[in-house]
């Protein structure tokens, strides 16, 4: 027999803002002691001095989290001009300075040459493996990191404001895998200067923007007094949030670029089994690729859809 998951069978995204300072592991623990959810996990990493939306999974939707790692983010950034540190943010050790300050004319003519598929090596100070080691582990021990440059995709990039000569303030909209801290150290360079990121806040992942999002200390405190006033009694079990809660999302709402295709209850069942089931009826819809499957509103799996026949991939056990 199974042991017992711990915790409730919460599912759906929380979309936190996330202050300075916190890992990104540690914002998950909290939301998930929250909501005492039996999984938890986070579609991509803010570095502790960014802040800004972190979309946390519960439940069944931590299936989803790769379809939200692969989406476009949004970002605003300072960069500080004249100082190089070894991490490429505040946090570092200062290693090289310099009194070049690039003018505003120097700074946008620059920036064309990252917007599209741009060639980057990532900071010596990121999760990284190197030989089964994080890079920054190995760079902590002082030893010599060399990190192979990547192939990163930029959307859009520009400036939006000077506060003074040592410091200009970006946007960007990028792909998977991008490093702001990259970008900042690269470009400086290309002025003739060192520059390191001064400020980083993380304004949209996917369908999640700074609308969605809701303080951790609001999500940390708002569960608790919803559960005392809607819970049933549970006896020694803690109670269950209402899932009905503003900040919890459905689980589908990761989803939005992924084609829904209504099945039967027949075809649900088979579906959750694993099993592959085929488009009946002249009227069919011709699908192809990622779809998800739904029943009476409701997320069944994430298929494969060829030729006619859907191959669940992912399939999502959520109560009816």
């Amino acid at each position: 027999m199974g042991r017992r998951k711990k915790g409730l069978p919460v599912s759906g995204w929380v979309v936190v803002d996330k202050p300075l300072g916190p890992t990104s592991t540690h914002v998950v623990s909290k939301v998930r002691r929250a909501f005492n959810a039996q999984k938890a996990g986070h579609a991509g990493t803010l570095d502790p001095l960014g802040s800004g939306i972190l979309p946390v999974a519960l439940g069944e939707a931590t299936k989803t989290v790769p379809y939200l790692v692969d989406a476009t983010k949004d970002y605003r950034f300072a960069v500080h001009w004249g100082e190089q540190r070894d991490t490429d943010d505040r946090e570092g050790d200062v290693t090289a300075t310099s009194d070049v300050r690039p003018t505003k004319d120097a700074i946008l003519a620059a920036l064309p040459k990252y917007v599209g598929e741009i060639s980057q090596i990532p900071p010596k100070y990121s999760a990284i493996k190197v030989n089964g080691e994080r890079a920054y582990d190995l760079a902590r021990d002082g030893e010599e990191v060399e990190l192979k440059a990547r192939t990163v995709e930029i959307h859009d990039l520009k400036l939006i404001d000077q506060p003074s000569n040592d410091e200009a303030v970006f946007e960007m909209t990028c792909g998977k895998g991008t490093y702001v801290r990259s970008l900042a150290r690269d470009l400086a360079q290309d002025l003739g200067t060192f520059g390191h990121v001064a400020m980083l806040r993380r304004l949209r992942v996917g369908p999640f923007s700074e609308e969605d999002a809701v303080a951790l200390d609001v999500i940390t405190e708002f569960p608790t007094q919803i559960a005392v006033e809607t819970a049933p009694d549970m006896g020694n079990s803690p109670p269950a949030p209402d899932p009905k809660a503003p900040f919890l999302l459905p689980l589908e709402t990761a989803l939005d670029d992924i084609p829904a295709l209504a099945v039967s209850g027949n075809d649900a069942a088979r579906l959750k089994q694993g099993q592959a089931v085929l488009s009946r009826g002249r009227d069919a819809p011709i699908v192809k690729g990622t779809i998800c499957a739904m029943l009476h509103g409701q997320p069944v799996a994430l298929c494969e859809a060829r030729q006619g026949e859907l191959q669940p991939t992912r399939v999502f056990n959520l109560p009816s």
